[in-house]
């Protein structure tokens, strides 16, 4: 029996909106994760004396940097705290929220490491935006049951 005030349910499952609650919570950590996560790999790399090329050698060796080694670690958990979001959420509505990040990255890149972002660009980041608060405006999970299978 789930309680008014969103409490768990006996058998341990999250509420409606305890489990709303927990999916944008781990969605804003996704978002986080992803958009930090790759801005350190940027800046290790742009760091590197040398570009990467074919050879594997090069990018073992860039994995010593602490930016690039940053970045991993922070888009290895990005990618756990993915799985878990999509055990709560529907595939429909984890997608394109995601699609925040393109944003968050975007202005990432253009305030951190300074690179241009043409007004073209800033449209096209603008209409994913758009898309993703339309999705966002719907129901996180349009599954009706809640812990197993849809």
């Amino acid at each position: 029996m789930i309680s008014k005030d969103g409490a768990k349910p006996a058998g341990g499952a999250p509420s409606g909106r305890g489990r709303a609650a927990r999916t944008y919570l781990l969605l804003a950590l996704f978002l986080a994760l992803r958009g930090f996560g790759n801005l350190s790999l940027a800046w290790g790399t742009k760091r590197l004396p040398e570009a990467l090329g074919l050879h594997a050698w090069s990018y073992l060796q860039s994995m010593l940097d602490p930016f690039v080694a940053a970045g991993i670690a922070m888009l290895i958990v990005a990618l756990l705290v993915r799985l878990a979001l999509l055990s709560l959420a529907d595939l429909s509505f984890v997608l394109p929220m995601t699609a925040v990040g393109y944003v968050f990255a975007a202005a990432l890149g253009r305030f951190f490491l300074h690179e241009e972002v043409s007004s073209r660009h800033w449209l096209a980041i603008f209409l994913i935006f758009a898309g993703a608060a339309l999705v966002g405006s719907t129901s996180e999970s349009t599954t009706k049951d809640a812990g197993g299978a849809p």
